[in-house]
């Protein structure tokens, strides 16, 4: 029996590899109706930004029309953007977050 020609393998641990999640921006958009100073309201309610970091964003929004508020998941990126804009809408006003991948 010695001869029989089997050979043994040792089994093959595998690591799962885990992977970073996707990463999605929150975009603020423009617009020429809400005012200025509700937009830096919610920048600092909603995404927790010091007064002059909010009317930063906010003016680089007015100029360029849109603006990066922040990278995240894409969960949380979801729920704030939805957040922020129904804060404006609650007011009235069309103020608009948007999400999308990051690339």
């Amino acid at each position: 029996m010695s001869g029989s020609g089997t050979t043994i393998k040792p089994k093959t641990v595998t690591k799962p590899k885990t992977e970073q999640p996707k990463l999605h921006k929150v975009i603020l958009i423009n617009d020429d109706y809400t005012p200025r100073e509700f937009v830096i309201m919610v920048l600092k309610a909603v995404f927790r930004m010091s007064e002059e970091t909010g009317a930063r964003m906010m003016l680089t929004a007015h100029q360029l029309g849109s603006c990066v508020i922040v990278v995240a998941t894409k969960d949380i990126a979801e729920t704030k953007a939805k957040e922020a804009t129904d804060y404006g809408r609650e007011a009235g006003f069309p103020l608009m977050f948007t999400t999308e991948p990051e690339e």
